[in-house]
This record gives C-alpha cells, structure tokens and sequence, in this order.
C-alpha cells in the first residue's frame, strides 16, 4: 500500500429535528449574522422557516437568500455574495441539495478574500481562508456536504469546478425530516447519484485508499439496503436516515478518491439537455460499469455482495443497478429523455473536456469510446 492523505468534515449531526437545534452550532462558529442559503421551492414547502426561527433565538439575525436554482450559474453566485455583503453577514448555512451548498461553499470562500469568483475555479485555487459554514442536505445524493468541491455554471453548456479543501464545512447536519416530503423520482435519482459515488470512488485509477474503500462499501450498502424502502413508504424516517448516512459516506470517499467516467459522461447531458444531474448518472451507469468490469471485475464483485439480493460478481452489480432504476420508474434510455441521436457525438467531444475526471477511470476512454457508449446509452431498450 502506498502513502496517502485523507480529509473530510471535522463534525456531523445525525438526528431527526436536528436543523431546528443550528442554533448553538452557529454560537460555537462564531456565527452571529449568517446568510442562509437554500431555494424558493423548500421555502414554499415551510422547510426553511422553522430553520429561521431557531437562528433567530441565538443570533443577532438571519439573513435568507433563496435564489438557487438547478445548475446554479456565476450570476447565482455573486448574487448571494451580494446579499451575503449588503447585510455584513458573517457566517454562511445552506439547507438544501447540491446547489445551495456548492453556492454557500463558494459564497463562504469568496467572502472572505480578495480572489474573484473566475480565479479559484480548478484544483486548490483558493488562496485564503473562508467564513464559518455549515451544510444541510435535503436530499440523499450529492454529498455535497462531506466534498471540497463545487460545480458552477459557467455558460449555456458548460461548468467549472472549484476544489480546495478550504470548501469543507466546519459541520455537516444530517436531518431526515428535511427530507421526508421529496417525491420518488427525486429520491431515486439522489440514491443513485450516490451509489455512482460510492462505486467509482471504490474503483478510483489514482486515489483509491483503504479508509474511502471502507467508506464507499458501507455507503453502497446503506444507499442498496434503504433505497426501495424509502421508495415504497417517504415516510420512513430511519430508512431516510440511513439514505443521507450513506450518501454522507459516498462524499466522503469521493472527496478522496475521485470520480471517473459516469460523472464525465453525464456533465455533457446536464449542460446540453438540462438532465438532472442524478439522472444523467442513472443513464450512464450501466454502460461504464460493463466497459469497465474487465479490469475491476473483483472490485465489483465485492461492492455487489453488499446489495440486498445482488449475486456478488460484476455482472451481478450491473443486473441490479440495472433492475433498481427500472423499479424506480426513471427514463433508463437517452432516447427517452429528449436526447437526439445526431447530438451523441457533439457529447462525447465534450466529455473530453473532462480530464480530472477520466484520469481517475480504471480504464482509458477516449472520444471514439466515449460515442460509443453514449450510444449503448441512447439504444437501451425502455
């Protein structure tokens, strides 16, 4: 085993109602003024003003920008940093998906220092500290709050990451009420948007490490274990619970050990086609993993004996992925989500733009074997 380095979140709060106690956690950050960070939909749901409230008990006051939006764009984000500015905030807190804390991530960075937005996109840019941050996911998916990583927006059909260890919270909240109340289609594609993280971080070319492959195996089976149940019954409250655990896990392994081809073949469909971005995962899964099985068919051998009823093989993972996303109801074709077959090959040029991301695939893609499963994508029977 070679030498290796691993960084995650210093605290997370696991319990039901605990958003509603952010109060004292606030106290201990020093927050006294802080910007929360979530979106109009959560807002009309009545999600966010019980979160407001319990500030407003330990605060000074409580400043709500709910302005995000899916893909949030570079205008997105200096946005919240203006309202962040012109209140003289002093802490940042997103309750929300994957948008809100990448923006709250990055509104906490550059307010802090000098740097403009367009300078600390790309690998440990970020050249000073940041204000206090906390992160609360209402979905099961991203990971968003365990990673040193946000996605920004940065034209029609492009995005820009930001990765720097500074992007990590000082606190993680894990609060299943928040996400009682989302529909299945979001639930399945934030499950299995997690479970890609927890299979390419276990199979990741350069990073794989014990301590993310640990992680990603109990995430996988967290995520396998709960998925259908929340799918069957919302109101599950513990199979919830484990549902963010496990996504929380799956972000900490790929914090360390990167990503790879699902997530750069899927960043195309997100910028030309507006496909969610758990989704475009959904899509892209079952392609990668058989054009990858002849080289990690152990790895995937060993992350399929954890799935419930998975025959632990390679091809025993892809059958169940497989058969979870026809369960689950999802488009489990390009064809049927809008996509033309004239566009495949404007993708495939595009995913690769996705370096930092394909270096990290246990088996080398170019552009020809991009199309190529792009195609196997677009043809899978419904």
């Amino acid at each position: 085993m070679t030498g290796f380095s691993f960084n995650t979140v210093p605290q997370v709060i696991v319990g039901a109602g605990a958003a509603h106690d952010l109060g004292p956690v606030c106290q201990r950050l020093g927050m006294h003024k802080p910007l929360l960070v979530s979106d109009a939909g959560l807002v009309a749901l009545g999600l966010i003003q019980p979160v407001v409230d319990a500030l407003a008990s330990h605060c000074d006051a409580c400043h709500l920008f709910d302005g995000i939006e899916a893909d949030p764009s570079e205008a997105v984000v200096e946005s919240a940093l203006n309202t962040l500015r012109v209140h003289g905030c002093d802490g940042v807190i997103a309750v929300g998906g994957g948008s809100s804390m990448d923006v709250a991530k990055v509104v906490a960075v550059l307010a802090k220092n000098q740097q403009p937005l367009s300078a600390i996109y790309g690998v440990d840019q970020v050249q000073g500290g940041r204000l206090p941050l906390a992160l609360v996911p209402t979905t099961a998916g991203t990971g968003s709050e365990a990673t040193p990583v946000a996605v920004i927006t940065t034209g029609a059909t492009t995005k820009a990451g930001v990765s720097s260890a500074t992007l990590l919270p000082d606190v993680a909240v894990l609060d299943a009420a928040l996400t009682l109340r989302l529909p299945p289609a979001i639930t399945a594609m934030t499950g299995i948007d997690a479970m890609v993280h927890a299979i390419e971080a276990f199979t990741s070319r350069l990073r794989k490490n014990p301590i993310s492959n640990a992680l990603a195996l109990r995430a996988l089976e967290l995520l396998g274990g709960n998925c259908r149940r929340v799918l069957n019954d919302g109101q599950d409250v513990a199979a919830r619970e484990s549902m963010l655990l496990g996504a929380f896990f799956a972000g900490q392994a790929f914090a360390n050990a990167p990503v790879a081809a699902v997530h750069a073949l899927a960043y195309p469909l997100g910028g030309h086609f507006h496909i969610p971005h758990g989704l475009s995962n959904s899509l892209m899964l079952p392609s990668v993993l058989a054009y990858n099985a002849v080289a990690v068919a152990d790895d995937y051998a060993q992350l399929a004996s954890v799935l419930p009823g998975a025959t632990p093989s390679a091809q025993g993972l892809i059958d169940w992925c497989e058969q979870l996303i026809a369960d689950s109801g999802l488009p489990n074709n390009l064809a049927d989500t809008g996509v033309p077959e004239s566009a495949l090959p404007t993708l495939a040029a595009d995913a690769m733009a996705q370096q930092r991301l394909l270096v990290n695939n246990p088996v080398a893609i170019d552009e020809p074997t991009a199309l190529a499963l792009y195609q196997q994508a677009w043809e899978k029977p419904a």
